[in-house]
C-alpha cells in the first residue's frame, strides 16, 4: 500500500495516529509536483494565463472573446497557459493551438467537471493534485492575467495574484477583467464598499487591475505594460 492509500485507509477508518505518521510522506509528492512543474514551465518563456470558467460553453461570446485573446498573444510572441480544462480555458488554449503558439495547461485532479482540452500541447500538460502547487505555478510563470467570467476558481485565483501584488510578494504584473457586464458589480462594491465606506484597501489597490470588454483591449493592455516594464520574473 503506497502513501496515498494508506492516507485514504486511514480516513476511512479514522485512524489519526496512522494520519500523524502518513501526513510527512506527502511531502515527497509534494515536491515531486513543484519539480515537475518548475522543469517544465521554466523551459517555456513568456506566458500570460487566461481564466475563466470551465462551464462555458462554446456559442458563448466569452467563448470566443478567449480564443481571439489566445490568438493575438501568441501574434505577439507569448505562450498562453490555462488551467487546462474546458470552457474558457479550452478557449484560450485553442486560439493559441490554432495560430501556432506555445498552449500550455495546468490541469488539476478533480472528481468532476475537470479534464483536460485537445489544444494543449501534450509535451506542455501538467497534471496537479495540489490546488496550492498549480497557484505557484501560475504566479511564478505568467507575466500577465486575462480573467474572463468564471466561478469560485476564478475568483480564487484572481484575488490570490492581487493580494500577492498588492503585499510585494511578487513583481506586478497586467491584470485584466473581460466583461464590464460580468465584473462591473464586483468592481463597484470594491470601490464602494471595500474603499470608501470600510477603508480596507487603498485606493490605488484599485488599479492593480484593468476593466476591458474585447480581447484587443484585453490584449492591448499587456503588450503597453511591457513596452514600459521589462520582463521578469514573477518571484
Amino acid at each position: 500500500m503506497n502513501s496515498e492509500e494508506k492516507i485514504r485507509s486511514a480516513f476511512a477508518n479514522k485512524d489519526w495516529q496512522e494520519i500523524k505518521v502518513t501526513d510527512s510522506w506527502q511531502i515527497f509528492k509534494i515536491m515531486a509536483e513543484f519539480v515537475d512543474g518548475f522543469e517544465k514551465l521554466s523551459k517555456i518563456g513568456p506566458c500570460v494565463s487566461i481564466f475563466g470558467s470551465a462551464r462555458t460553453a462554446e456559442t458563448n461570446p466569452y467563448y470566443q472573446i478567449a480564443v481571439e485573446c489566445g490568438r493575438l498573444l501568441t501574434e505577439r510572441g507569448y505562450g498562453v497557459i490555462t488551467g487546462g480544462g474546458p470552457g474558457i480555458m479550452e478557449a484560450g488554449n485553442k486560439g493559441a493551438h490554432m495560430n501556432g503558439g506555445k498552449s500550455v495547461g495546468l490541469n488539476i485532479d478533480l472528481p468532476f467537471e475537470q479534464f483536460h482540452n485537445k489544444y494543449i500541447e501534450p509535451s506542455r500538460l501538467l497534471e496537479f493534485d495540489y490546488f496550492f502547487i498549480r497557484k505557484v505555478m501560475f504566479m511564478k510563470y505568467s507575466q500577465g492575467f486575462i480573467v474572463l467570467p468564471g466561478g469560485m476558481g476564478t475568483m480564487d485565483e484572481l484575488f490570490e495574484a492581487l493580494t500577492l501584488i498588492q503585499t510585494g510578494k511578487i513583481a506586478r504584473f497586467p491584470i485584466v477583467l473581460v466583461g464590464s457586464a460580468y465584473w462591473g458589480g464586483l468592481v463597484d462594491w470594491l470601490k464602494n464598499t471595500m474603499l470608501e465606506k470600510e477603508h480596507n484597501i487603498h485606493a490605488e489597490d484599485l488599479n492593480l487591475f484593468r476593466l476591458v470588454d474585447t480581447a484587443e483591449e484585453a490584449a492591448e493592455h499587456i503588450f503597453r505594460f511591457y513596452d514600459k516594464y521589462v520582463l521578469k520574473p514573477n518571484f
